[in-house]
């Protein structure tokens, strides 16, 4: 059996130190990954708002046009019954 000694210890302890260091590394990685994923979707929900309220101003627009037509229509007795 190999005897312990101070020298193995060491070389152990470093090479465990070294894969800490690798991990950390992966972790901070992740961690920067994460926060550009979620400045990502961020971004997306507010271009998402901006586009649903854009939207509904457009939807806003046509209803009062829609009303104006009719009652251009009405003043103008247009109508879409065809006469007998």
């Amino acid at each position: 059996m190999t005897a312990v000694t101070n020298e193995l210890m060491y070389e152990v302890s470093k090479s465990i130190q070294a894969r800490r260091a690798q991990v950390d590394g992966k972790l901070d990685e992740l961690k920067f990954a994460e926060h550009a994923s979620r400045t990502a979707q961020i971004a997306h929900r507010q271009e998402i708002t901006g586009i649903d309220q854009e939207l509904s101003g457009i939807h806003a627009i046509l209803v009062r046009h829609e009303g104006r037509l009719d009652r251009i229509e009405r003043r103008l007795e247009l109508n879409d019954v065809p006469t007998p």
